[in-house]
């Protein structure tokens, strides 16, 4: 599993957070994802990793900037998951 961190510029409230994490799950096969207006980022779990080339397509389209992409390894983290 993959831990994909967006940073988006433009997002301004709850309302913002909750447009992004649909626009996300409507165009990638995601497990999880989680926005913050407060922090500018989005985090998102998916298997695979997200074209580029795509998020950036579908965030401006919602009139938001991504600024940066990063990835790493996720660990599911709780009481079951040694």
């Amino acid at each position: 599993m993959i831990k994909t961190v967006l940073n988006v510029d433009g997002m301004m409230c709850g309302m913002c957070e909750a447009h992004m994490n649909d626009a996300i799950r409507n165009n990638f096969k995601v497990k999880k994802v989680s926005s913050s207006h407060k922090k500018g980022t989005t985090e998102v779990v998916s298997e695979e990793s997200l074209n580029p080339e795509v998020l950036k397509s579908v965030i401006s389209e919602m009139g938001y900037e991504l600024k940066d992409i990063s990835e790493e390894e996720y660990k599911k983290k709780g009481l079951f998951s040694k």
